[in-house]
């Protein structure tokens, strides 16, 4: 299999998302349920520019991204990757599940360092902007792409090679696509236990203090239940931020945490306080972490 030639699925996949959006929305209005805050147009259009705007940085950064994991490549300890590309079935299957597992691992710890660290968060906080909490919230992407690669080292240092790796974690974004969605309840328990779901997923993207910094998973929740970060839902689930920035204007939801950083970083009185509040929790303030001013998941996530 020759996954340099394959197309990017995310873009692929944008018919499937138009389908769904609208199964989604003729849903809420066909069938409205009570707490469900379904659409709101303005909204799911900055979502949606947010998507394409993200898929435009991550094109022009591919090449990028492709040399900095390709030179990190040819420090590789072992090489998994001939298990995909040696044409054996039993190999092939060995080595995708293999690198599903290390993919969806590096991203766990991708995720959870994006709500630890204020620098990491202010390039993912775009995500958990929205209010709502609908199919078109999956694709308020970042357009600040250079802070996720230095997880996926890991990936290439076991011999897997780059474009076997994108192929693998557009997947994995695509499952993540469906579970941002209020329509769809509790699956199955053993199902619930093992991977992510919306009801994981909807903890995730709470604002109520019980669920902040919770539930990182990609596909699977089984990292969130190994390393205490799993949350249940219980309550009604509040969506956005600890302090909601309250604009529709792209541009604004892009960067407003990297300005917020800035300013803060310029009033500090030492290099302390300004490494604490580029790279500290979110929320850190030289009297302790203030919520308020944290956004959403600015605490340890």
């Amino acid at each position: 299999m020759t996954f340099e030639s394959l197309p990017d699925l995310t873009v692929v996949a944008i018919p499937l998302y138009i389908l769904t959006m609208s199964v989604e929305v003729y849903a809420h209005w066909r069938r409205p349920r009570p707490g469900y805050r379904g659409y709101s147009w303005r909204d799911a259009s900055t979502s949606l520019t947010m998507g394409l705007g993200s898929l435009l940085v991550g094109a022009v950064f591919a090449g990028i991204q492709l040399a900095f994991l390709t030179f990190f490549s040819q420090f590789a300890v072992i090489d998994l990757g001939q298990l995909i590309s040696s044409g054996s079935a039993a190999a092939l299957l060995a080595g995708f599940v293999v690198l599903y597992v290390l993919d969806d691992f590096c991203y766990y710890w991708f995720h959870r360092v994006h709500h630890e660290s204020r620098f990491f968060w202010a390039a993912h906080v775009t995500h958990h902007s929205s209010q709502y909490y609908n199919l078109s919230t999956a694709l308020r992407q970042s357009w600040t792409p250079l802070t996720s690669w230095i997880f996926y080292v890991p990936v290439v240092m076991l011999g897997f090679t780059p474009a076997q790796w994108a192929f693998v974690h557009a997947t994995n974004l695509l499952y993540q696509y469906w579970i941002h969605t209020e329509r769809i309840g509790r699956m199955p328990a053993w199902f619930e236990f093992v991977f992510n779901t919306p009801s994981h997923h909807r903890v995730h993207h709470g604002a109520n203090p019980a669920y902040l910094d919770s539930n990182y998973g990609g596909i699977l929740i089984i990292w969130d239940r190994m390393f205490g970060s799993f949350v249940p839902e219980q309550d009604q689930v509040v969506y956005g931020l600890t302090k909601n920035i309250n604009t529709f204007n792209p541009v604004k939801v892009a960067w407003h945490e990297f300005y917020d950083i800035g300013r803060d970083v310029g009033r500090a009185r030492t290099w302390r306080e300004r490494w604490l509040y580029a790279f500290g929790q979110p929320g850190w303030t030289p009297q302790g972490r203030d919520l308020s001013v944290v956004t959403r998941e600015n605490a340890p996530l």
